[in-house]
């Protein structure tokens, strides 16, 4: 199966999420949808940098709270912050990993079957690296024998 084309033949206007559903199969990851799609990735990584570049900030403003319950409930809420940065730093390399699946010419293709995952999965879940027949055929295996 050959992969169809790079970033590197940007075009300057980006496709809507409309015109990249309408697009025939022929069409399947072209220039303009890995345009959208890497420019779509870079705008997640940069919201979760600024995230956590916020939550540093905020935790390095600690404040001194003499009420036990007060206490509790900032500790709680700092723990809360923590843990969805933690998730955060797990989808930025799964972002990083997509952006060089770009690179490479495997972006929108199965990494189980190598057929096409498809445009309403990808703009779903950009980070997508299978069909969701094989996403499913994954998770069956994990609830049939755990993981």
């Amino acid at each position: 199966m050959t992969r169809k084309g790079t970033h590197t033949n940007t075009p300057a206007a980006l496709p809507s999420e409309q015109e990249l559903l309408k697009a025939s199969p022929e069409e399947y990851m072209n220039p303009a949808q890995l345009a959208f799609f890497r420019q779509r990735l870079l705008a997640m990584r940069k919201e979760l940098l600024a995230n956590a570049d916020a939550t540093s900030a905020q935790l390095k403003k600690v404040e001194a709270v003499a009420d036990v319950s007060d206490r509790a409930t900032l500790e709680e809420e700092y723990t809360l912050e923590l843990r969805t940065r933690d998730r955060e730093r797990k989808l930025l390399h799964k972002i990083d990993a997509a952006l060089k699946r770009i690179e490479d010419g495997s972006y929108g293709y199965c990494e189980d079957t190598g057929e096409p995952i498809g445009i309403p999965r990808l703009l779903a879940r950009p980070t997508a690296t299978l069909s969701i027949e094989a996403q499913e055929r994954r998770e069956r295996r994990e609830r049939t024998y755990g993981d």
